[in-house]
Order: C-alpha cells, then sequence, then structure tokens
C-alpha cells in the first residue's frame, strides 16, 4: 500500500478525527487548528479507511459509536495492521463505563476522553500522546544529511566527523527539530523548548539562536531551513 506520510500544511501534525457528530467534529478541529495541528474530519469509517489509503495521520481521535462501524472494532483492526498499529488513538466516547474504557485501552488505544469533555483537556491529551509517542521511538543517536551526527545522551554534535560546541540552548532547538524531520516548529514552540515565556522578545531570542547555530554547523547548517512568517524546520530539501 503506497500511502504519503502526513506533515502537510507548513508540516502541522496531522489529526484525523472520526465521530458522527458535525458539532463534535467542527469543536475538535477549531481547537486543534489554534494550537498548531491539521485536522482531518470523518463522518463514518468508510471514509476514513478511504482516507488512509493516501495519508497516514499522526494521532487518530476515534469516536466508538459510529453510524457503520463499531469503535472498538476499528480500534482493533488498525492496531492489527502492520501500516496503521504504530499510529496513536485516543478513543472520544459519550460511554462512560469503566469495562469500556479497560477494552479500548487493552485494545491498543492510548488514551480514552469521555463526552461531555474539555477541548483543552483533549488538545493537552493529544500533544501528551504525541510527545510520548516521540519518545519512546526517538533513537540516542541521530545521523542526518550523512554529515550531521547528534548524541542526545552525550550532549554531543559532529559535523563532518568533526566535533560542534553548541550552548545548551542551541543543542535543545537542534534536537527538537531532528525528533521530528520534516516538521515545521513555530517560535513559540521552540522558546516552549527553551522554557522562555518572553513573549515580547520571542522573535529576536529564536532568530539569535537559529543564526548561531547555523554558523556553528558549517555545512550542515544550510539543513535548517526558514518558515516563512511561522518558524523554522530541518530538512534535506
Amino acid at each position: 500500500m503506497e500511502t504519503k506520510k502526513s506533515g502537510q500544511d507548513f508540516d502541522e501534525p496531522v489529526i484525523a478525527i472520526v465521530d458522527d457528530e458535525d458539532d463534535i467534529l467542527e469543536l475538535v478541529s477549531l481547537h486543534l487548528r489554534r494550537h498548531n495541528f491539521a485536522a482531518r474530519e470523518f463522518r463514518d469509517v468508510s471514509s476514513f479507511y478511504r482516507y488512509l489509503q493516501t495519508e497516514i495521520p499522526d494521532l487518530i481521535i476515534l469516536d466508538l459509536m459510529l453510524p457503520d462501524a463499531d469503535g472498538m472494532e476499528v480500534c482493533k483492526f488498525l492496531k492489527n495492521d502492520d501500516n496503521f498499529k504504530h499510529i496513536p488513538i485516543i478513543i472520544l466516547t459519550a460511554k462512560g463505563d469503566e469495562m469500556e474504557k479497560v477494552l479500548g485501552l487493552e485494545l491498543g488505544a492510548d488514551d480514552y476522553v469521555t463526552k461531555p469533555f474539555s477541548p483543552r483537556e483533549l488538545v493537552a491529551r493529544v500533544k501528551a500522546v504525541l510527545r510520548r509517542d516521540q519518545k519512546e521511538e526517538q533513537p540516542n543517536v541521530i545521523i542526518f544529511g550523512n554529515i550531521l551526527k547528534v548524541d542526545i545522551r552525550k550532549f554531543e554534535v559532529f559535523v563532518e566527523n568533526k566535533k560542534v560546541e553548541l550552548t545548551p540552548s542551541e543543542f535543545k532547538i537542534l534536537s527538537l527539530l531532528l525528533k521530528r524531520k520534516g516538521w515545521a516548529f513555530s517560535r513559540e514552540a521552540i522558546l516552549e523548548e527553551l522554557g522562555g515565556n518572553e513573549k515580547g522578545v520571542l522573535d529576536r531570542t529564536v532568530d539569535v539562536h537559529i543564526k548561531n547555530l547555523r554558523e556553528k554547523l558549517g555545512s550542515a547548517g544550510k539543513f535548517i531551513k526558514n518558515v516563512r512568517g511561522f518558524g523554522y524546520k530541518i530538512s534535506e530539501d
């Protein structure tokens, strides 16, 4: 099966929402987009399965009570298919029975949110699940473009086998970009990674760090790309 990896719309993480209630779809999509996610909406399982033939989302928000299939069966199918089992799933449903929650988690769901719900909490859970999934898959040593090597545990960076000394902030930025190659990170997201909260100097702070980082990386500095009006990403393109 040929599919393209998600990452459209400035390479934002793509969240697929499968729910037959229009107001839920609109509410969830709105809040996800406000937090720099791309949303894909589906009112039934048939259209969702067709979508999976062309794009793989970064996370799925799945209702259990759907018009053409049982959400539990959908979850079971996805987690037993090699093409989809790596995709995190958050179950979103009006069913609040404890056994339903246990069954969903046993089938491989990563989290469970009961209706009615707080949109802000749901977005926070999406972020938490993606961070957890990212952390589990993150290798200790990352090699990029055949010339850049980063050892996450040892805090070491090499360009063409020569060690490069970075400040803690520069290393954090480089590591963040490498965790999701090709994804665009907003300046706000980068500043948050650095633990900063001075919005008035946000752009200057991040841009100065990026400028210094590019200079220190030398020939590998070209991999760090500007995303106009948004932020930065790392890419070989």
